[in-house]
């Protein structure tokens, strides 16, 4: 017994030739031993045994994320068996099957080879490609995989297999993966600068291609379900890599200059303005005691004059009287009338005392 290696098969195949070969040899031992006339029942038994052993090679199991693809006499069935545990299909070469492990994140690498923490060895033909603005850029990538149909996987795309990658002929992972990730890549770098492939939009960039990638493979019907795309190493190449990194570094330092300059204008801004703010409530202030003030002494003006009007000469004297106590406040003055024959004392605090006086000599 023997078993046929490739992912995906774990089948017993038959060496049916040896294996009668050496029923022969012992079905005419056993002849001799016991006459002709049990050569009918041993052959029946033997061959009872050839099918129970031959049955027996259709049992299979089925682990954690795996599944199986059923093919009875070549063709496939549509819908492949995902219960865990043990299972029975027809052995060859009547039926056939194939258990793969489908939950399993598979891993591709492009514009480079390495793994385990070992060197990276870069791949030029892949990770060099132009972007935008006519400028070559170094952009490696890994693409992270699992199958979401096996039916598709296995049988809808000839694929000639990776060598490098270990990916046997006739699974879709191989060249046509690897194929259609640098053409997605190519087609998104290719619609931008190199700017923006360097620094800015790299969450955009791995988005994008991701979207085209994932566009690619379900046109082919390759079963496959793009996980994630990362990009690993996106710079200049090598020739023209120091003049890139000055170019860099003057961008960085433009942003930084720029940041400082809006978090100065943050500050200021608001500070001349509360000045300003400050300014015009003190003015609208003064503009409005002021008015309050014109009023109140028009008013009093106006009441003067009404005042005025009806008695002249007393408010003119008391105008009069008033607006010297303004002006020599604190002084004891002695006015005297002729006209009333009075004298009036006027000081500043004691306010008007008229005295009396007699006639004149």
């Amino acid at each position: 017994m023997s078993y046929r290696g490739g992912r995906g098969s774990g089948q017993p195949e038959l060496d049916f030739d040896q294996l009668m070969a050496r029923a022969r040899t012992g079905m005419g031992r056993l002849a001799r031993r016991l006459g002709g006339g049990g050569v009918g029942l041993l052959v029946i038994g033997f061959i009872a045994v050839i099918v129970v052993i031959w049955a027996a090679t259709g049992f299979y199991t089925i682990s954690p994320g795996e599944n199986a693809v059923l093919r009875l006499f070549g063709n496939a069935q549509d819908i492949p068996v995902e219960q865990e545990g043990l299972h029975w299909w027809w052995p060859g070469p009547v039926g056939q099957r194939n258990v793969v492990q489908v939950t399993e994140t598979r891993r591709m690498q492009l514009g480079f080879r390495g793994a385990g923490g070992g060197p990276i060895a870069p791949v030029g033909g892949e990770a060099l490609m132009i972007s935008g603005d006519l400028n070559i850029i170094d952009v490696r990538m890994v693409v992270q995989y699992n199958i979401k149909s096996l039916v598709d996987f296995l049988f809808r795309v000839d694929d000639p297999g990776d060598q490098v990658r270990g990916i046997p002929r006739g699974e879709p992972d191989g060249r046509t993966l690897k194929d259609a990730s640098e053409a997605a890549l190519r087609l998104v770098v290719g619609q931008r600068s190199i700017g923006e492939v360097l620094a800015e939009q790299r969450i955009d960039i791995q988005a994008a291609t991701r979207a085209k990638l994932q566009e690619i493979l379900d046109s082919y019907g390759t079963g496959i379900n793009v996980v994630s795309v990362e990009l690993q190493n996106v710079q200049a190449p090598d020739q023209v890599r120091d003049a890139f990194d000055d170019v860099l570094r003057a961008r960085q330092d433009k942003q930084t200059v720029i940041n400082q300059a809006r978090s100065f204008e943050n500050q200021i801004v608001p500070e001349a303005r509360g000045a300003a703010s400050q300014k015009l409530r003190a003015a609208e202030a003064f503009k409005q005691a002021r008015i309050e003030r014109a009023t109140g002494e028009a008013q009093q003006f106006s009441k003067i004059l009404t005042e005025y009007k009806k008695s002249p000469d007393v408010t003119r004297q008391r105008l009069y009287l008033e607006a010297m106590e303004e002006i020599l406040p604190g002084i004891s003055k002695i006015l005297v009338s002729p006209e009333t024959e009075s004298i009036v004392i006027l000081g500043g605090k004691e306010g008007l005392t008229p005295l009396p006086i007699g006639p004149r000599p």
